[in-house]
């Protein structure tokens, strides 16, 4: 009985130490005055997006390129610009450097081709620049009104009149002492293409060798001033909306214009396809697209059926920019001056900072805008 007991009492007290165990360990409610035996919690961090570090402010450059309003790191604004004959048939393509003329006239030669002239304010890392082709006098014309140093490979006879009368600085492959150090042959395009198509020269070799010549003078005459101005930063072009244009030369030639609204510039095509600089492969696009109706006539007499092209007096013209067109009028009041654009209301007309291609065209030319 007595064991019994003991046994009993034994249990009891066992069953009365666990359940002190058993509270010891259980939670203690909030609120009841006891210290609360789990962890504390972790305090909250508020957690911030990364701060993007302030952009780098455009490095404001000190000096402009009068042919495009763009900066420049140096004072190039005196310096003569390099006018260089281009090659435009379709056989001879692709043509190099052009995507880095600040200015690219195309015009009527003969027999429904074209020619181009493109201007460069500085050739420095232009690379081959080419294939360059014969001068004719309106184009003369146009690389006077630059106070340009003028490449050529040859040309008409009107144009040889042109640079004795009117006082160009001229440097001729085909009738000079250039070949073989200013210009040369490629003999890739000689063996594909002939020989007329095959003069190259570079940016390289025309900064190298031009210092060189004594009768070329760097500098613009005393006087020279290049008259066009440009839209300040943030500033568009107004007028009506004009995505495409397309400029009928001949049923040889058609150049197409598209504005692509994501770079602001207008993306050139001829002959069907994108028209590319070989140096790059990129499509030629450019700020400014200038249309410029004159009076285009064959030549009395010439048996190649070369054109004259006026280029002296004014017309009627359109200048596409930033996707929008404007109905001008440009002059040149003699060979020695530069074009002038203005307005309807007379007033000289700003162009898109960049460059600019200038479409010189019969006044019954086909021009469509879109």
């Amino acid at each position: 009985m007595k064991s019994r007991c003991l046994h009993r009492c034994t249990a009891l007290l066992s069953a009365l130490l666990l359940a002190a165990s058993l509270s010891a360990c259980a939670p203690k409610e909030e609120g009841d005055g006891s210290v609360s035996a789990s962890l504390p919690e972790e305090p909250s961090v508020s957690v911030l997006a990364p701060v993007e570090p302030e952009p780098e402010p455009e490095p404001v450059l000190p000096y402009v390129n009068p042919l495009t309003g763009e900066g420049c790191a140096e004072d190039i604004g005196q310096n003569r610009p390099v006018a260089i004959m281009l090659n435009n048939l379709k056989k001879a393509l692709p043509q190099l450097g052009v995507s880095q003329a600040d200015i690219i006239y195309e015009a009527p030669a003969e027999g429904g081709i074209t020619r181009m002239m493109g201007v460069f304010q500085s050739v420095e890392g232009v690379g081959e620049i080419g294939s360059v082709r014969s001068a004719r006098d309106y184009y003369v014309s146009l690389a006077l009104g630059h106070d340009a140093i003028f490449l050529h490979a040859g040309g008409s006879p009107q144009a040889y009149t042109a640079i004795k009368n009117w006082g160009v600085t001229a440097l001729d492959c085909v009738n000079g002492p250039y070949e073989g150090t200013l210009y040369w042959r490629d003999q890739t395009r000689r063996k594909t293409m002939g020989l007329e198509h095959s003069v190259l020269t570079s940016g390289d070799t025309i900064l190298e060798l031009l210092p060189t010549y004594s009768r070329v003078k760097l500098e613009h005459k005393e006087g020279y001033t290049y008259p066009i101005s440009f839209l300040g930063e943030g500033e568009k072009a107004q007028g009506e909306p004009a995505q495409s244009l397309e400029v009928v030369f001949s049923t040889y030639k058609t150049g197409v214009f598209t504005y692509d609204p994501e770079t602001g510039l207008y993306l050139v095509s001829e002959y069907g396809a994108p028209y590319v600089d070989g140096n790059t492969e990129e499509q030629v696009a450019v700020k400014n697209v200038l249309v410029l109706y004159t009076k285009v006539s064959a030549i009395a007499g010439d048996s190649a059926g070369r054109q004259s092209v006026k280029t002296t007096g004014s017309g009627k013209g359109l200048l596409l920019c930033d996707g929008v067109q404007q109905t001008i009028t440009w002059t040149k009041e003699s060979n020695s001056a530069p074009l002038v654009y203005t307005d309807e209301a007379g007033q000289p007309v700003k162009l898109g900072v960049g460059s600019s291609y200038v479409n010189v065209v019969s006044t019954s030319a086909s021009v469509t805008v879109k």
